[in-house]
């Protein structure tokens, strides 16, 4: 084979060799490109799906490694900003609900300097400080139980129990403040049952509900509880005779220190309803209201049942 053969294949080669040289580049170059894009999509925040522009290889791996780690920290970052405006939030609104008694304790004691007050009217302002202070305490102590519920500080443990006891508590809870207002509480017979629910908060939950009933409703009125068992919930019905609620405010009245249009002149903190949903979500339950303005209300607490007749044994 002549030198002139050699240098023909040799150039062929070379040839072959540039181009897929060039190949390899363009390859790399469209890589780098795309990863470039991809990491500044991550600085910008951005959430955008790659999954049908990535191939099998090394550098498209690496890209959607960048992606998914990209999707994790978006994730987590959104959830502090979400977590950070409820905290700043939550701040605002106790700030809020902490300004009234505040101001009423500055002027009593403002007051109290006052030589020429009598005896009676001392007892009588500093009566009305430990009132305003008793209130910050309760208001204090339900944003604590929230707080420890909502970031689960708190054992919280359902478990199949008998309804009986829970409902017969959550009346005791009540009755020295119905029997003040010589309100009746009615607790229609309903069959033992098995439910799920944490029994200590359940009571306080079901209290929530008995304690704004007896608050609104008037003096020598009824409240009545009866409990449906449905097909895969319990409903218990709490009804009163308050001023009852208008069908705008259905959800209204179970956020964070939302108070009722036919409350207002009702002392309160609009934390109690929110405890009460906050506490039936973690035994996969619900409240609901049903009301109209000047009818009295109907509130209705779901818990799961146990369907299961070999271990749901209903007795009379």
């Amino acid at each position: 084979m002549n030198g002139g053969v050699w240098i023909g294949i040799s150039l062929l080669l070379l040839l072959a060799g540039g181009i897929l040289l060039a190949g390899y580049r363009r390859k790399l170059e469209r890589s780098y490109t795309k990863t470039e894009k991809v990491l500044q999509d991550i600085l910008n925040r951005k959430n955008v799906d790659y999954s049908e522009t990535l191939g099998d290889t090394r550098e498209d791996k690496l890209v959607s490694l960048s992606v998914k780690l990209s999707g994790q920290l978006l994730h987590a970052s959104r959830e502090a900003e979400e977590e950070k405006e409820a905290v700043k939030g939550m701040i605002g609104d106790i700030s809020h609900q902490l300004k009234t008694p505040l101001s009423n304790i500055k002027m009593c004691t403002e007051l109290l300097e006052d030589p020429s007050l009598t005896e009676g009217e001392r007892l009588e302002f500093l009566h009305r400080i430990r009132e305003q202070t008793e209130k910050i305490q309760w208001l204090l102590a339900q944003l604590v139980k929230i707080s420890r519920l909502e970031t689960g500080a708190v054992s919280f443990t359902p478990a199949w129990e008998g309804l009986k006891q829970t409902v017969a508590d959550s009346v005791a809870s009540v009755f020295a403040a119905a029997g003040e207002k010589q309100i009746e509480i009615q607790v229609q017979e309903f069959p033992e049952i098995q439910v799920w629910h944490n029994r200590k908060w359940t009571v306080e939950a079901l209290g929530n509900i008995l304690e704004n009933a007896v608050k609104y409703s008037p003096r020598g009125s009824a409240i009545v509880i009866r409990v449906n068992v449905l097909e895969l919930y319990v409903d218990i019905e709490i009804q009163d005779e308050g001023p009852g609620i208008s069908q705008d405010e259905y959800n209204l009245i179970f956020q964070r220190f939302y108070r009722g249009k036919n409350g207002e002149k009702v002392p309160g903190s609009g934390l109690g309803l929110y405890l009460t949903q906050l506490i039936l979500s973690k035994e996969k339950g619900y409240a609901a209201v049903q009301s109209q303005p000047g009818t009295g209300s109907c509130f209705h607490v779901m818990l799961p049942v146990d369907f299961l007749q070999d271990r749901h044994k209903i007795t009379f």
